[in-house]
């Protein structure tokens, strides 16, 4: 499994910035609010961070020796919920970037609560990001010196090898 790219994030967050604005521009002229991320959303995404980061440590000491040896499956499955994580916090930064564009692109000045609200989840969503990042870090498994083979594949395979 490859690491997660800086590139990828931001084109995810610009995609979000995008979605975000559309979404109160469609709203508006349809004549309604515009949209308010909940009060809890900020909260879930801190909690999602905490827990991302929580499940990567055991895999973080196992790899360091100071713990039991690790399962891979278990180091991949937390890998994976970690870049996932990364991904879903940039989209919603991304997402809560183009609402506050929107919010602060318009003659009215925005209430607190709403704009409040949109920034709160934006810096929420950064550190759901940061954390399924440094969650990924942790559950690197360093190579052993026999995963390294010329040719890549199994030397009793090759045809010269007999």
């Amino acid at each position: 499994m490859r690491r997660t790219r800086p590139l990828v994030l931001v084109v995810v967050a610009v995609l979000g910035v995008a979605i975000g604005f559309v979404i109160d521009q469609a709203l508006t002229s349809a004549g309604r609010a515009t949209f308010t991320p909940a009060v809890s959303l900020p909260i879930l995404l801190v909690l999602l961070a905490v827990v991302i980061v929580a499940l990567a440590v055991p895999i973080r000491r196992a790899t360091r020796g100071a713990a039991a040896p690790v399962d891979p499956f278990r180091a991949l499955r937390i890998a994976v919920l970690a870049k996932a994580s990364s991904l879903v916090g940039a989209i919603v930064t991304g997402i809560a970037g183009g609402l506050a564009l929107f919010l602060l692109t318009r003659p009215v000045p925005p209430s607190l609560g709403s704009l409040g609200a949109v920034i709160a989840t934006a810096l929420c969503a950064v550190l759901l990001v940061v954390a399924g990042l440094v969650a990924e870090q942790f559950c690197t498994i360093r190579k052993d010196d026999d995963d390294e083979q010329p040719g890549g594949s199994d030397p009793g395979l090759q045809p010269g090898a007999h």
